[in-house]
């Protein structure tokens, strides 16, 4: 017959093994994501440009970046514009858009060679290809 401290020396460790799994982190993405849906430009003659973005860098509309609402920052993604098959590869390193049926703000720089500046929005495919570490960028005073 098993000898009962032996029994609950097993249930013992079970549970303690169960609550140090559970304590780990899971990341938030940890497949490669596609999403479809409209994009739309930002930086371009409307307060933005040398402005701070969401991680904390300085923002550049002629650079190849973009926001998302729920990505982590400095997620590198693909982005294709559905219409004319153009791809781009990204950053994530803002938040938005913050019109309803968008999903993604993408820098002026980006749009154009995108090819949608005229358009102003455009439908488009988002392929996840690195998941950031969602760190907000230190700057020096002044810099």
């Amino acid at each position: 017959m098993v000898n009962k401290s032996f029994i609950y020396f097993i249930y013992s460790l079970i549970i303690v093994l169960f609550v140090f799994w559970s304590c780990t982190s899971s990341p938030r993405y940890t497949s490669l994501k596609t999403e479809y849906g409209v994009s739309s430009y930002y930086g371009y003659n409307d307060g933005f440009h040398g402005k701070r973005t969401a991680n904390g860098e300085i923002f550049n509309q002629h650079a190849l970046s973009a926001a998302h609402k729920t990505l982590p920052l400095n997620t590198i993604v693909r982005v294709t514009n559905l219409s004319n098959n153009k791809s781009l590869i990204l950053r994530i390193n803002d938040r938005g858009p913050y019109i309803k049926g968008r999903i993604l703000d993408c820098s002026y720089g980006a749009a154009k060679k995108l090819g949608f500046i005229a358009q102003g929005t455009t439908k488009v495919r988002i392929e996840l290809i690195e998941v950031g570490d969602n760190k907000y960028m230190k700057h020096k005073s002044g810099s």
